[in-house]
């Protein structure tokens, strides 16, 4: 299976899908900067707030100032989750935001793929033929931009329960190897008004908290911080859950 060489095929060889990350952009889109902040506009000013009235407790204006370079990671268990994460983040700080992203599913189609990559500025993650390709291109753009907040949901899939399993090892890897600390998030009320399976978002409230900055460590010690953490906001979602869910 053939890996792509992100620092030799640029433009020419690289998929479409790619061509919209920053490591791989020759110029300046404008056209894709009107299109996310028209979303943008969207979230904020209508959805989240006449449909879903979203509530920030914490400040990123003060988390971008110490730490320009980020993994963010949050709970996973609704399709509210990356959008209200969006919305809460500043838009000034959009161009540097993206979002890791399964590419069966975010990349599926020409409307799914043009909403991924204008909309979200998703990072196309292969679960299936080329997953040391995706550890590279994620390794490349923590390890070379100054300026990125890259935004994982390490549970890997959406929570049937709400309850907040296990992180899988990725995300300390990212963190390791490229020595980039952690910001914890946690969603409150998303499996609430939008959970797994439903056909769309429940009018309510929904709060992101803004948690600590982690330093780069180990998978078991960032479960163990992040729990730790989150049971302070919502102790019954920190309940394992037992029973098997698919992937999306």
């Amino acid at each position: 299976m053939k890996e792509w060489n992100f620092e030799n095929e640029q433009w020419t060889q690289l998929p479409v899908h790619l061509r919209h990350l920053p490591m791989f952009t020759r110029h300046f889109d404008l056209a894709s900067t009107f299109i996310r902040f028209a979303w943008f506009f969207f979230l904020k000013y209508i959805f989240f707030k006449f449909y879903i009235r979203l509530k920030v407790k914490g400040d990123f204006a003060s988390v971008h100032k110490k730490h320009p370079r980020l993994i963010i990671i949050s709970n996973h268990s609704s399709h509210l989750d990356a959008i209200s994460i969006s919305t809460a983040i500043p838009f000034r700080y959009w161009l540097n935001l993206y979002f890791a992203a399964a590419k069966d599913y975010f990349f599926s189609g020409f409307w799914m793929t043009f909403f991924s990559k204008h909309c979200i500025g998703a990072i196309p993650l292969d679960r299936q033929d080329k997953k040391k390709a995706t550890i590279q291109l994620c390794v490349q753009l923590l390890s070379k931009l100054s300026n990125i907040w890259m935004v994982l949901f390490p549970e890997g899939t959406r929570s049937q329960s709400g309850s907040v399993r296990d992180f899988k090892r990725g995300v300390s890897l990212f963190s390791l190897r490229t020595n980039t600390p952690i910001l914890f998030l946690f969603l409150e009320n998303a499996h609430e008004l939008w959970p797994k399976g439903a056909a769309f978002a429940k009018p309510g409230e929904l709060i992101v908290h803004v948690g600590p900055v982690h330093p780069p460590s180990g998978i078991d010690e960032i479960n163990r911080a992040f729990r730790q953490w989150g049971a302070t906001i919502d102790p019954k979602k920190f309940e394992y859950e037992l029973q098997n869910t698919s992937i999306h």
